[in-house]
């Protein structure tokens, strides 16, 4: 699976900031670009898990919405 990410430098705390626009939420860092966007990897992965472990409950129901 791909997702769009963007990424931006933290001029505070240095370092840079990355987030999954498509995904409310999944934020992540990191010291290099290259550590901040492994880190979002991560931070989706956990993301799309809860979101798995959602649809098991047993009064949560899901919609299809056509484009």
């Amino acid at each position: 699976m791909e997702f769009f990410v963007q990424i931006e430098e933290d001029k505070e705390s240095g370092g840079f900031v990355v987030w999954c626009p498509t995904l409310s939420g999944c934020v992540s860092q990191g010291e290099t670009k290259e550590e901040a966007l492994e880190n979002i990897k991560d931070a989706i992965r956990l993301y799309l898990d809860s979101m798995e472990d959602l649809k098991r409950r047993e009064n949560l129901l899901t919609v299809e919405v056509g484009a």
